[in-house]
């Protein structure tokens, strides 16, 4: 095992910011829609189900590309994948802002979600890969607050732009609206992305699966130090070879005829982290918090508000997700969402529909009381979220898999995180027009509860384990 004084920090931080760069855009191009939601319903005249694909259609992309990131990470290495997915986004964040239709708006969100979803996959299996055990679930994190932050600075670019300009409708620079600016500000950091990684090196156990021992030494050996770099090719080339190239069967176990645990644990772990609605206040915040009366000024800034809680969650979680564990800080989650779920869908209970008359539309009118409560509540779970399931999942997925299927298992993982995700962004619009707000975050609060079960029952404790040990964790 390497010791503490044996780790280059700096070159390990300095990888680790890089690859989690990739998290920053996975929360930009997630984050920013939500702003523009208004401007694209205006100019390609969609409403309600129209609406929510406009929002929903990057994360069908976002399936595909976390399907295929894995097995195309296995055959050409994680350094190679996001490097593409860097390239995505930047094509993406262009045609977004030029779109004149909603197909050919579709299309680009399409592309910027292969991007996405390659890159909320290679990213924490890169960070799994080049940290050390001890620090991994802090290093782990970063992806977390790569995400948060992301989100955190598009809907700040998105306040400012609409401040500057009165409304995300009105022309900006150059007489082009200023949602279009929206996206084309995501181009500067999907740029510096694309760069940076021109200048990191792939990942260690990538190059000792393709039996480029040399090149592997050489990434250990400025990790870790020389001696303790020989040791780690030897450990990993151990723990491969007896292993053949992955294959999709090696996820299905043929004593017991069907998927193994840890396939389906990694199957759960992404799907609850959407069944509890986070994307609808990522996606949709600015539209809800109008639902209730607010302005789109006051709409957009609460946004900020509720980026910055959630960075100073996933802050927190750094600190102890390596302290205290994985599974506690998910439990610690899953019920404080619960309770602060049950009472956003309390407060949104106690509204009345009215006519907003600047608008033409019914808003839910709230108390004073009520609105504060809901208001409070709602970001409470946010940072609760942004504490736990937020950036331990991540975490989980990029350590929990096994050498020989950590490509796969992250594609199957990655496949039900943004199916999920695309399902709960699709209905939300849906379900806010026709049963209300309540109705939809009763649903999210069912699924806080039901995470509660599965963590205490099914997921293990991963902590301080290396990424060699995972497969005897998972027999007993």
């Amino acid at each position: 095992m390497t010791t503490e004084e044996q780790v280059n920090k700096l070159y390990v931080i300095g990888l680790t910011i890089v690859a989690a760069l990739g998290g920053f855009l996975f929360g930009f191009d997630s984050g920013v829609i939500n702003g523009t939601v208004k401007g694209l319903e205006v100019a390609f005249e969609a409403q309600n189900i129209g609406s929510g694909f406009n929002v929903a259609s990057m994360l069908l992309g976002c399936a595909v590309g976390a399907f295929f990131a894995g097995k195309l990470a296995d055959l050409y290495g994680r350094r190679s994948m996001l490097i593409a997915a860097s390239i995505l986004f930047i094509i993406s964040a262009w045609g977004s802002g030029i779109s004149t239709n909603s197909i050919e708006f579709i299309i680009y969100r399409i592309l910027g979600g292969l991007g996405v979803g390659a890159a909320s996959v290679m990213a924490p299996a890169y960070i799994s890969e080049i940290a050390p055990a001890k620090y991994r679930g802090a290093l782990g994190t970063t992806q977390q607050i790569a995400i948060i932050a992301g989100l955190f600075f598009s809907f700040l670019s998105n306040y400012k732009l609409a401040d500057i300009s009165g409304s995300a409708l009105n022309p900006f620079w150059w007489d082009y609206e200023t949602w279009r600016w929206m996206f084309w500000i995501e181009l500067i950091p999907a740029s510096i992305f694309f760069i940076l990684l021109l200048f990191i090196p792939e990942s260690p156990r990538y190059l000792v699966a393709k039996s480029e021992k040399a090149k592997a030494q050489k990434v250990l050996s400025k990790l870790y130090g020389v001696l303790s770099g020989e040791q780690k090719v030897k450990e990993i080339n151990d723990s491969l070879s007896s292993d053949h190239k992955p294959r999709f069967s090696d996820l299905y176990d043929k004593t017991i005829g069907r998927l193994k645990p840890i396939v389906w644990v990694g199957i759960g772990l992404a799907a609850f982290q959407q069944f509890v609605g986070i994307n609808v206040v990522f996606y949709y915040g600015a539209v809800l918090w109008q639902a209730v009366g607010f302005d789109e000024g006051d709409s957009l800034l609460i946004n900020v508000i509720s980026g910055a809680l959630s960075i100073a969650g996933v802050v927190l979680s750094l600190f102890l997700v390596d302290k205290i564990g994985r599974k506690p800080i998910l439990l610690i989650g899953s019920i404080g969402m619960s309770v602060t779920l049950a009472l956003v869908v309390y407060a949104f209970s106690s509204g009345t529909l009215e006519l907003n008359t600047a608008t033409g539309q019914e808003i839910l009118k709230l108390s004073d009381n009520m609105g504060v409560l809901a208001l409070i509540a709602a970001n409470a779970y946010v940072m609760l979220f942004n504490f736990s399931w937020g950036p331990v999942m991540w975490v989980m997925l990029g350590e929990m898999f096994p050498n020989q299927i950590r490509g796969l298992g992250l594609a199957i993982a990655g496949l039900s995180q943004w199916v999920s995700n695309f399902i709960i962004t699709l209905t939300f619009p849906i379900i806010l027009g026709s049963l209300g707000l309540a109705f939809a975050y009763g649903i999210y609060t069912l699924g806080a509860i039901l995470s509660v079960y599965f963590v205490f029952k099914k997921v293990p404790e991963t902590k301080g384990k290396t990424l060699e040990e995972m497969e005897e964790l998972w027999k007993n």
